[in-house]
């Protein structure tokens, strides 16, 4: 159950692909698929009810193999991670390992349908991007920390590249034209398609059916 974070290598790998989860679809495809191995991935959340627990304990009772990485996934790993859903990838880990780590993170705005072309971008990657300068010395970490409070304060839906890199450019004027080239291949900062695509390269002990 896939979307936004979905790479072309799904098809590659012979997995189906289905829409972002919500509220219904985990109890309708157990109902209809025979046992196998389900991923979730990215889910929808405002426009509906997302997708519940119930449903998953019940899945995962019927003998079916439940993996959560990326997005929605990542945060129903987290919070059933001793139930028996099985969490992948590093934002996965921001959740387990990360004290100010919260749901809204892995969220944006999005078109209604497919492509589900994003209107925003997710607070992990832009906290991953803000890592990396205060790695490469452009910022301090006071400065790091303050522009990701900032941006923590927001609706997921405001935080867009653009308003992070103002933030930044406040903070350090004469350095634009370095923020502006750590922006130009801004995917790589992007763990929620990253966890995807590593799951596929080397599954961690798929089994049956894919769904």
């Amino acid at each position: 159950m896939a979307g936004l974070t979905t790479p072309a290598a799904l098809k590659r790998a012979g997995i189906t692909a289905l829409p972002p989860v919500k509220r219904g679809d985990v109890e309708q495809l157990v109902s209809a698929q025979p046992v196998g191995t389900m991923l979730i991935v990215d889910g929808q959340f405002q426009q509906c009810l997302s997708v519940g627990h119930a449903e998953i304990r019940s899945a995962l009772a019927a003998g079916w193999q439940v993996w959560g990485l990326s997005s929605m996934g990542a945060i129903r790993a987290y919070e059933m991670r001793e139930m028996g859903v099985r969490g992948f990838g590093s934002v996965y880990e921001f959740f387990c390992k990360q004290v100010d780590f919260r749901d809204d993170e892995v969220a944006l705005l999005h078109e209604s349908g497919p492509s589900y072309r994003s209107l925003s971008e997710p607070l992990v990657h832009l906290r991953v991007w803000l890592r990396e300068l205060r790695q490469r010395g452009f910022i301090k970490q006071k400065d790091e920390s303050h522009v990701l409070h900032r941006l923590m304060k927001l609706w997921f839906g405001e935080r867009t590249i653009g308003r992070a890199r103002s933030m930044v450019l406040e903070l350090i004027p004469k350095r634009e034209f370095q923020i502006d080239e750590s922006l130009t291949d801004f995917e790589r900062y992007g763990p929620k398609t990253h966890a995807l695509r590593d799951f596929l390269r080397d599954p961690p002990g798929l089994k049956g059916q894919e769904g």
